[in-house]
């Protein structure tokens, strides 16, 4: 489940901000720091701790950022020196995805944003060695926006580095819209000569963030994903099945959303299927489930990927939501047919259902091939 900047998440009583910052993991982020001449633990811990209660995780790391400050130096290129020193050993380098090192690590970034602007070399020196222990992908941003030109130089250098967690951070720390982080005022075009250079990359870690990357950049300049998917299939730097993955990570928003060209890059080709479709009942409550079938048929045989749109009633207008139903293959001459139930909640918290007569279209290799309607009564009334 994803998780919001402030903990929230998991179920009822469940706070991975206390999951991640508590005494236990403060008072390993102390011994970090007793690396430094003089640097007092237990002060720092016994400030810590009583301030984490009613903070939410990101303001947890700059609560430890406030706590550490007094006893660092206050002369940046000092406070650099000393946070490199206070560094915990490196991630196993030996790994290929799934080690994310600890949360309470990224106060590093934290510090290095809050001074070490105005010396973006030196602070790009220390992120760089931060993040062998946990993603600065938040804090390499304010440095895009600020030093664009001198980061974006230091990021075409990265690309390169020996230490996957550092290549990935090109491509995560550069995402157009990267979730709860700050906004970039970067054209979004310009990183896309890392991910020309990353897509290859032989790590998981760093393929999924390339994926994820181009994922962004299909809501906002789909052709252009369309064009560089195609031209890394053209290289084959990659091996064939992880670009066939990274190709589909990347393009689900499009096949979400239809687009023509995405699905074709995935060998879903429009046309040439026929369908119907047949509802089981035609009159449903708000809490019931809609139960419904589709019979495809094609001369030849040909993959599908067939998803279905909701056409809601509103009382301002209709909207409409896309859901997946399968992918297949379709046999020349043989009907295949598909069933789904789709429950109808009400309290649902993506939308809210109104009554009113609702419509079912659904979609083959981002084509419309049928329709049905249904009418959707309130819970409270009987069929």
């Amino acid at each position: 489940m994803a998780r919001g900047p402030d903990g929230a998440g998991g179920g009822a009583g469940f706070s991975l901000a206390d999951q991640l910052f508590n005494p236990a993991s403060v008072a390993d982020l102390a011994e970090d720091f007793s690396r430094l001449p003089g640097f007092d633990a237990d002060r720092f811990c016994a400030e810590v701790v009583p301030g984490l209660a009613g903070r939410g995780l990101l303001e947890r790391l700059d609560w430890m950022a406030d706590c550490l400050e007094p006893q660092l130096p206050r002369d940046f290129s000092a406070m650099a020196e000393a946070l490199e020193t206070a560094l915990p050993p490196p991630l196993d380098p030996s790994l290929r995805d799934d080690d994310f090192g600890r949360f309470i690590h990224a106060v590093f970034g934290v510090l290095v944003v809050r001074h070490g602007m105005e010396d973006p070399q030196r602070a790009l020196d220390v992120l760089h060695a931060a993040t062998q222990r946990f993603s600065m992908e938040f804090y390499i941003r304010p440095f895009l926006n600020r030093w664009p030109e001198e980061t974006l130089r230091r990021l075409d250098r990265w690309v390169e580095d020996d230490n996957y967690h550092v290549r990935r951070l090109v491509s995560e720390g550069t995402r157009p819209r990267l979730p709860w982080a700050k906004n970039l005022s970067l054209d979004p075009a310009l990183p896309i000569r890392f991910l020309d250079a990353l897509h290859g990359d032989p790590t998981r870690f760093v393929t999924r963030s390339v994926a994820n990357h181009m994922n962004d950049l299909s809501k906002v300049m789909p052709d252009r994903v369309i064009d560089r998917l195609g031209a890394w299939q053209a290289e084959g730097r990659q091996a064939s099945r992880e670009l066939d993955w990274m190709t589909r990570h990347a393009l689900r928003t499009a096949v979400k959303r239809g687009e023509p060209a995405a699905l074709g890059l995935l060998g879903y080709r429009p046309g040439g299927v026929r369908a119907a479709i047949a509802v089981e009942t035609a009159r449903l409550r708000i809490g019931e489930t809609l139960r419904f079938s589709v019979t495809l048929e094609a001369v030849q045989d040909r993959p599908v990927m067939v998803d279905y749109r909701l056409r809601f009633a509103r009382p301002k207008g209709e909207a409409e939501k896309v859901f997946k139903l399968k992918a297949a293959q379709v046999t020349g001459g043989l009907p295949l047919r598909l069933e789904k139930r789709h429950r109808l909640k009400g309290d649902a918290t993506t939308y809210r259902l109104h009554p009113g007569v609702h419509g079912i279209i659904v979609q083959v290799n981002g084509e419309d091939v049928a329709e049905a309607t249904f009418d959707l009564l309130p819970a409270s009334v009987s069929g």
